[in-house]
């Protein structure tokens, strides 16, 4: 996956965020991902989207860091 699109995704460990979208680095013109977890709506984030979209490799999980659930 080398796009994502806005709406709810999980995080592989279980907690749910809200995707804004996603914006270009102005320096470095690195994609980055905005998102919002839903517990804490006024806490954003920003993560570089390859790190967003990377598979998650640990003695007690393999997988996606986020899978999308909904828009």
């Amino acid at each position: 996956m080398d796009q994502v699109k806005p709406g709810l995704y999980a995080h592989f460990k279980g907690n749910h965020y809200r995707v804004l979208g996603t914006a270009q680095h102005t320096e470095t013109h690195e994609k980055l991902v905005f998102y919002y977890p839903l517990s804490e709506p006024h806490r954003l984030f920003a993560r570089p989207l390859t790190m967003f979209v990377e598979q998650v490799q640990r003695e007690d999980y393999q997988g996606p860091r986020f899978h999308w659930l909904e828009d």
